[in-house]
């Protein structure tokens, strides 16, 4: 049986990634598929597919997502902050560091970075959009800081993000995170039960 492959679209900032992002992992590792993450900008996305960035959705939407959250956090035991002192963060930076991860060492170590960032704006509130504190999450993963924001920093890098944002955008992506299998969208972190089931199958 071939092995199944999961492109993941996530976002660096949205909580819902970082909910779901222990148990896809999971997963992914107990039905043995490959995953390939990619952080792209869904600003961009959000432009030609109807969202809208959080301070623009009208305040019953806002104030059903603290609902959600509350409820999702409790219901899964993670000690998310609802309101963390730098949300938004400036997510260009983190980006480009999974992404010269992703390049240079393979998705598997892209992907545990991608989840400190995460860990550090929701759970420790911490800053990954400073440039001390973005080198301190990329150690903390077993990463050279110095050489991964090196590598970061090659307008290559960019351009591979812009190029892996038009990816989903020509995919059909639109929220986060997203996760493609053979061309089958599931989008946000409560949709995982449906996309173990996808990889169950084989």
């Amino acid at each position: 049986m071939a092995k199944k492959h999961v492109d993941y679209y996530v976002s660096l900032n949205s909580p819902w990634t970082y909910l779901g992002s222990a148990r896809f992992d999971a997963m992914c590792a107990k039905h043995g598929a490959d995953v390939a993450i990619y952080p792209v900008s869904f600003g961009d996305v959000f432009a030609v597919s109807g969202g809208l960035p959080l301070p623009k959705r009208a305040p019953q939407r806002q104030a059903y997502r603290m609902m959600e959250l509350k409820r999702w956090r409790d219901h899964l035991g993670i000690p998310i902050q609802l309101e963390p002192k730098f949300f938004p963060s400036n997510e260009v930076p983190a980006a480009h560091a999974v992404i010269a991860v992703r390049e240079s060492m393979g998705h598997a170590p892209a992907i545990k970075l991608a989840h400190a960032v995460l860990k550090a704006l929701w759970e420790e509130e911490k800053n990954p959009g400073d440039a001390a504190t973005l080198d301190a999450i990329i150690a903390s993963v077993g990463l050279d800081a110095a050489k991964v924001t090196a590598m970061a920093a090659d307008p290559k890098i960019a351009a591979r993000r812009e190029a892996d944002t038009k990816m989903a955008i020509e995919r059909g992506v639109f929220g986060a995170p997203s996760y493609v299998i053979d061309g089958e969208i599931f989008w946000g972190q409560d949709r995982v039960d449906f996309v173990e089931r996808k990889l169950a199958r084989g």
